[in-house]
């Protein structure tokens, strides 16, 4: 089977391979072939995935092209973790922001939407050109913001495209692990929309361990997210937020620790990236060495100024290992083989959530089987959450009227509606300072 990757040359490529390297079963990924517009990158990652590969016999194996069309033709799957504008667009969707005193994450407010401005248009071309040249494959979108392009693409390739992300994934682990259960035997009820969901419930053999969670401090405080919210909150709000939701709880907080960091987390990445990439164009360089030391430096910064500003901590060790690498492989094996199983995917809502319409893509627990994901029955949200979460469905809605249009009204109306900007005024600004920086959103009149 054909595995595409498009986004080949990114950093996080050998996470996805290194997964595949533990499957030998039947039916697996026999082939990978990278897609990148960058051809030096392309060359670097190639060269950590043979020594990934050195000591595996049936190593998958790895082609790369910079020709999206020969890169598609014959997948079975396609995995779809794109960065238009790469990091220093990411840098540059932080500093406007921050500039006009507002969240400039690449998901969340302000940032976010200049994300999804630019990369709506992308995403949607290449679903139409799967739909044309791989119309038997499924598509797993890892790319950022993740259910509001899974949704661009849904719109071209229906209930073909999954969206997949490993923080509901990293969030139930934690807690089962705290409880005392294993991760893998525990059903997780979350519900949301992508980086904007809650864990209301976490059963171990059928019974829920929330409750003695929450009534417990020294449980609370024992992992992350009970560091980064706080207990107090977090019995207000009788569930665990994803830590995303850090940015609209505590959003003064957050953005004053971003505006006084050194660097922002994009302008970080961006610097680590480029002396890594660097450091691969030497020919004896140690690739799988090299990569391995950049990619523990990248782990553990993450979210840092949140920790910092909510004074949480260092991460835990085993929270450094990832995750969506194992949700992608489980959610393939399960399509590819019929191995029926439980995930956490971005899929479109159907009846799932009644406040949103069948075509929204939410972040809910799934059936999968070789017909796809099936989103399982939720409770309703609780009215504080269902605001948040219908406020910022229909923030997505305007950037893919503004996507589809070249709107620029349309996108000014998506940065005003946003929770975390304040002012008409500002959006207006934002909208500017983004098509000063970004010739992806010249298409805006």
């Amino acid at each position: 089977m054909k595995l595409t990757i498009l986004g080949g040359g990114g950093f996080r490529v050998p996470l996805v391979y290194g997964a595949l390297l533990t499957d030998h079963a039947e039916g697996r990924v026999t082939e990978v072939v990278l897609h990148d517009l960058d051809a030096g990158r392309l060359d670097a990652v190639v060269r950590v995935l043979a020594e990934q590969a050195a000591d595996v016999p049936d190593a998958p194996a790895v082609t790369a092209t910079t020709d999206l069309d020969q890169a598609l033709r014959g997948a079975g799957f396609v995995f779809c973790a794109i960065r238009v504008g790469g990091l220093e667009g990411r840098a540059n969707d932080e500093r406007v922001a921050l500039a006009e005193g507002v969240l400039g994450q690449e998901t969340v407010g302000a940032g976010g939407i200049a994300y999804g401005l630019r990369t709506v248009p992308v995403a949607a071309d290449i679903a139409r050109r799967v739909a044309r040249l791989a119309p038997d494959a499924w598509v797993i979108n890892f790319t950022n913001p993740a259910g509001l392009v899974t949704e661009a693409m849904s719109r071209h390739l229906g209930d073909r495209v999954i969206g997949i992300c490993d923080s509901p994934v990293g969030l139930g682990r934690r807690i089962a692990r705290v409880l005392g259960g294993d991760p893998r035997e525990a059903w997780i009820d979350y519900v949301g929309l992508n980086h904007l969901g809650w864990v209301r419930g976490l059963h171990i053999a059928g019974r829920d361990e929330l409750p003695r969670l929450l009534a417990d401090p020294g449980l609370l405080g024992s992992f992350e997210e009970g560091r980064l919210f706080g207990a107090d909150w977090l019995r207000s709000l009788g569930a665990i937020p994803n830590e995303y939701l850090h940015y609209y709880y505590f959003n003064r907080e957050a953005v004053h620790a971003y505006r006084r960091a050194e660097r922002t987390r994009g302008a970080f990445l961006r610097d680590q990236q480029a002396r890594f990439y660097a450091e691969m164009r030497e020919p004896g360089a140690r690739a799988l060495t090299a990569w391995n030391r950049t990619r523990a430096e990248r782990e553990a910064t993450y979210m840092a100024e949140n920790r910092e500003a909510a004074g949480a901590g260092e991460r835990a060790a085993e929270d450094l290992s990832g995750g969506y690498e194992k949700v992608a492989l489980a959610l393939m094996r399960a399509i590819a083989r019929d191995e029926r199983t439980t995930l956490i995917l971005d899929v479109r809502n159907r009846a799932t959530l009644p406040v949103l319409d069948s075509e929204a893509v939410v972040e809910v627990p799934c059936l999968v089987d070789a017909n796809g994901a099936h989103p399982v029955a939720v409770a309703p949200l609780p009215g504080h959450a269902t605001g948040l979460v219908c406020a910022v469905k229909a923030v997505e809605r305007e950037v893919l009227a503004a996507a589809e249009s070249g709107s620029r009204a349309a996108a000014v109306k998506a940065f005003a509606l946003h929770p975390l900007v304040d002012s008409v005024t500002v959006a207006r600004r934002l909208v500017e300072g983004y098509t000063d920086v970004h010739p992806g959103l010249a298409y805006l009149k």
